[in-house]
């Protein structure tokens, strides 16, 4: 039974620290555009032009490919973006 002391302010606060945290969500234009943000998985990388791309490194950061495999083209090859 004491442990519901030690439990209940617990809860009281982690539901505070969500609430927080979704307030803050909500000030910082995180919902400001879901439109836009589900229309944007549909777009295929192959129809924007090479600067268009947010997701490619850019050749000064030393990022290279590992050889990952991607669902449309199989294995990647050394160097392939």
């Amino acid at each position: 039974m004491n442990v519901l002391l030690l439990l209940a302010p617990f809860s009281v606060l982690l539901g505070l620290l969500a609430v927080a945290a979704f307030v803050w969500t909500l000030r910082s234009g995180q919902y400001d555009d879901i439109q836009g943000s589900a229309e944007r998985i549909l777009i295929d990388d192959d129809d924007l032009a090479p600067g268009d791309r947010h997701d490619a490194p850019s050749p000064g950061d030393g990022a290279r490919s590992t050889g990952e495999l991607t669902p449309s083209t199989g294995p990647m090859k050394h160097g392939q973006a």
